[in-house]
């Protein structure tokens, strides 16, 4: 093997060797300190350049603009590069204060170089990103919004009604519009075609507004429905505060001109709480309650009653839902169907239901049936308990007429098994004809689910048949009502510890007690006092025995 030569050179040579290549790499090095600085004050130019811009866009924004896809793209690409320079400052000024003994070591000369590379490259970048910058037009207007038509099935003797309201609509003297009276009536049905009129009507607004309200009302949902007319839903939106949402609405609906659909006001709505100004009656409010009190609280100028069908036009509603081939199935059909139509009372829900579940009615006798069951009082009909000897025959035609009802859609099926829900309208209808047609108001008193934590006032417990508290959170159950008529009284669902042993002392004639979930350890020995009971539901709750007292249940 030949001779191995070995060379040492000293830093400096090696330094002075790698400068010996080209400029720019050597200015990597050299110019490191210097490029920092430059790096950073370049930065902070585009910093500045970009909060013009950002103020531009929110400006932009408040007068309902889109930013240009191009903007949004520039301002993201600024926020990274910040963040990189950020990092890549701190770290050349990091190795530029550090100091090697006998000039630059190799290893340090290599890093060094590296971050010198970087920070040349970023500041190209930032260059280029300051040419690239937006011109003045930051965003785009948008698109007047088209007007959603809503669905809507086929209807009777609406069009008088539209012409009544499309009238008010362009009274000068008149801003709000109150659409009142009985639920099923075909409020929301008259709003809806008041909605759709727009789309095939001209007209001077600039935005048509639909929102739901109903019974639980939530500020927040209608600010919504809003601001998908006006504006566009986005993360930004959705991230703000109701306070914060209320007063973007306002500013944008300040400078238009708009009409506002509410469809089942319950109670007063503070409008300026959603955001909407309502003292410039050149913009339009038009809402549907049940209640003419709901419109004297709103301040309506404008009260329009919605009155039941002329038998005319019940009949032609209820021909339309039962269909011609049922009609002319059979030729006594006709007749009995005209008696049909005549009790639903011009009540188009109501019209439409029945005529539904009658269509497949093909028998004279199950048209009998039907208007016997219609004509018959609620008075009349008997306590299904009183029919027979035992729990389970009561319980098995139980049975068959809720089958009855959800096939005649007045119940609907719940999401679980053996539950049913009620439409409120059916619901109160039902209600309405149990009380007598209203003569006897106080016959019922149903609180579900209404968020009590006390139970009604003793007083209010005398009159009333049945009463109905499920789904509250009550706790205790105090005092003793005198109810010499209660037949009924359901409490599961509430959150029940305690009830005194003196609360059924005065309640002969209760049959049905309904206690089930329910936090009780315990049954008062007050419950003895209850000789007619005959049904009592103590399911789902830490009761884990029961007091001797019970024997004297014998019913």
């Amino acid at each position: 093997m030949g001779n191995i030569c070995s060379i040492s050179l000293p830093a400096d040579r090696i330094v002075s060797s790698f400068w010996d290549g080209t400029t720019e790499h050597a200015n990597y090095l050299r110019k490191l300190p210097e490029n920092l600085v430059e790096l950073g004050t370049a930065c902070e130019r585009l910093r500045e350049l970009r909060n013009d811009v950002k103020r531009m866009v929110d400006i932009a924004e408040r007068e309902q603009m889109q930013p240009l896809d191009q903007v949004q793209g520039w301002l993201s690409r600024v926020e990274t590069l910040e963040t990189q320079v950020t990092q890549l400052i701190g770290d050349g000024t990091e190795e530029v204060e550090k100091k090697c003994m006998g000039g630059c070591c190799p290893r340090n000369c290599r890093t060094r170089y590296k971050l010198g590379k970087r920070v040349a490259r970023k500041l190209k970048e930032v260059d280029i990103l300051m040419s690239q910058r937006p011109s003045d037009a930051v965003a785009e207007r948008l698109p007047s919004p088209r007007l959603g038509e809503r669905p809507n099935q086929a209807t009777v003797g609406m069009n008088s009604r539209i012409g009544k309201v499309w009238s008010s609509l362009h009274q000068e003297q008149v801003g709000i519009i109150g659409l009142y009276g009985l639920g099923g009536v075909g409020k929301t049905t008259l709003l809806t075609q008041i909605n759709n009129a727009f789309t095939k009507r001209t007209h001077d607004f600039d935005f048509v507004i639909w929102s739901t309200v109903s019974k639980n009302v939530n500020l927040e949902n209608i600010q919504d429905d809003i601001w998908k007319t006006i504006g566009f839903c986005d993360d930004k939106w959705k991230s703000k505060s109701r306070d914060e949402k209320a007063t973007s609405i306002w500013r944008v609906l300040s400078e238009k001109r708009f009409v506002l659909l509410l469809d089942d006001l319950w109670e007063w709505l503070d409008l300026s709480d959603v955001g909407v100004p309502f003292q410039n009656k050149k913009n339009k409010i038009v809402f549907t309650t049940r209640s003419e009190e709901v419109c004297a609280q709103m301040e309506a100028d404008k009260k329009i009653k919605v009155e039941c069908l002329t038998w005319t036009e019940s009949w032609e509603l209820f021909r339309m839902k039962l269909g011609e081939d049922t009609l002319d199935f059979h030729p006594e059909i006709p007749e009995l169907a005209q008696a049909v139509a005549q009790e639903c009372c011009g009540l188009p829900l109501v019209l439409t239901t029945i005529g539904r579940a009658m269509a497949c009615k093909k028998t004279p006798q199950e048209w009998k049936y039907a208007i016997k069951v219609l004509q018959s009082s609620a008075s009349k009909f008997p306590g299904l308990l009183d029919e027979f000897d035992d729990m389970k025959g009561a319980e098995n035609q139980g049975y068959n007429i809720i089958g009855t009802l959800i096939h005649a859609c007045l119940l609907e099926e719940g999401d679980v098994d053996y539950v049913v829900k009620l439409h409120d309208v059916i619901r109160d209808m039902a209600l309405w004809i149990a009380c007598e047609t209203g003569k006897e108001q106080d016959k019922f008193l149903v609180q579900a689910r209404s968020g009590l934590t006390e139970a009604p006032e003793v007083a209010r417990w005398m009159g009333p048949k049945r009463i109905s508290l499920i789904g509250n959170q009550i706790e205790k159950l105090t005092g003793s009502p005198d109810c010499p008529n209660l037949s009924t009284l359901f409490l599961q669902d509430n959150s029940l510890k305690m009830i005194t042993d003196s609360f059924f002392q005065f309640m002969p004639n209760l049959r049905v007690l309904d206690l089930s979930r329910n936090a009780m350890t315990e049954l008062p020995q007050g419950i003895s006092n209850l000789v007619s009971l005959q049904y009592l539901n103590l399911s789902q709750t830490n009761i884990k025995e029961l007091p001797i007292e019970l024997k004297n249940l014998v019913n």
